[in-house]
């Protein structure tokens, strides 16, 4: 972690403000999990342009393994750039920048899906797809 501006007290009383406004991971949150966060992570990384004491909307409490990946995934180099691993109740990536929710995706905001078993399936919706 680099010194500045972490190893300051601006920095120390937005950490401290953003964790008691949102003391559980957010990221594990999206999954269902209460975890505890650890770590206070610029959602704009100071190195891709963000502000070093952005307002608290611009921090995520986030428990350390959620840290590290997002860390891993965006703000190093050879990323894979998905920060947020996981899947919704209808299987769609939780991260909204995952690659499979770009461009023409006809998934792109569903909101819901039909989730009965396939041999349960509804002919008129096949019929409605093309199926």
């Amino acid at each position: 972690m680099a010194d500045w501006p972490y190893s300051t007290a601006a920095w120390a009383r937005l950490r401290k403000a953003k964790l008691s406004e949102t003391p559980l991971c957010e990221t594990c949150a999206m999954r269902g999990r209460r975890v505890i966060a650890e770590a206070v992570d610029h959602i704009v990384s100071i190195a891709s342009g963000g502000e070093a004491f952005p307002p608290i909307e611009g921090l995520r409490s986030l428990c350390t393994p959620c840290h590290s990946i997002k860390t891993n995934a965006l703000d190093r180099a050879g990323g894979k750039g998905v920060a947020i691993k996981g899947c919704d109740v209808n299987g769609l990536p939780l991260d909204p920048d995952h690659p499979f929710l770009a461009g023409d995706n006809p998934l792109k905001g569903r909101e819901a899906v039909d989730l009965r078993p396939a041999g349960s399936c509804n002919p008129q919706l096949v019929r409605d797809w093309g199926v």
